[in-house]
């Protein structure tokens, strides 16, 4: 990565995103030193403007910021970190900076596409999702129509845990066989869109 340092006398804005929600968490500084860290350890490292002082999120309160994605922006002066933060990411307790909640949303559905696409062409023997792209699409689609079956027999029944829980399986199964026909969701919206009036 070029990272240009000199513009803000040695230190870049981080914009701290959450990899699944992509909900923005906070915004920090960061010097050559702290980027260094953040690399190699995985964890976000800051350099606090007020201290004077590199710290790393989460040293004191657990509360981590794990490295998944770094991108540098088209001036090559700011820098977009993707994390899997583990608790809240404010000082006040909250969430995110803007005291908002981070809540698993439908933008987690997009990530979770990409995770099967990964796991799609995986060198793991033990990937599940992976044996049943190797199965083929009669396997895929037999396992869609076994989990929407088993979904509406669970619709019949009072135990809600059991219903959400085959929800689940019947739309992981489904995000499968849309991969698997070259589709995501976003052309299933699309034609839900067209559709609306």
């Amino acid at each position: 990565m070029k990272i240009d340092f000199e513009k803000q006398n040695g230190l870049i804005p981080v914009i701290i995103q959450d990899n699944k929600t992509q909900k923005v968490l906070m915004l920090g500084y960061m010097n050559k030193d702290a980027l260094k860290i953040t690399q190699e350890s995985r964890k976000v490292c800051f350099y606090s403007r007020s201290r004077k002082t590199l710290w790393t999120k989460g040293e004191t309160s657990g509360n981590y910021l794990y490295v998944k994605d770094i991108k540098v922006d088209c001036d090559n002066d700011t820098v977009l970190i993707q994390v899997d933060p583990v608790g809240p990411v404010c000082h006040t307790g909250s969430d995110t900076c803007w005291d908002e909640k981070n809540k698993g949303n439908v933008q987690f559905l997009e990530y979770l596409e990409q995770v099967i696409e990964d796991r799609k062409t995986s060198t793991s023997e033990k990937s599940y999702t992976k044996s049943l792209f190797d199965k083929g699409i009669n396997k895929i689609a037999q396992k869609v129509g076994e989990e929407a079956v088993e979904l509406v027999i669970e619709a019949k029944d009072n135990n809600d845990e059991l219903f959400v829980n085959e929800a689940a399986d019947l739309l992981f199964h489904y995000l499968i066989l849309l991969n698997k026909k070259g589709f995501q969701l976003a052309d299933i919206v699309r034609v839900l869109e067209e559709r609306h009036p």
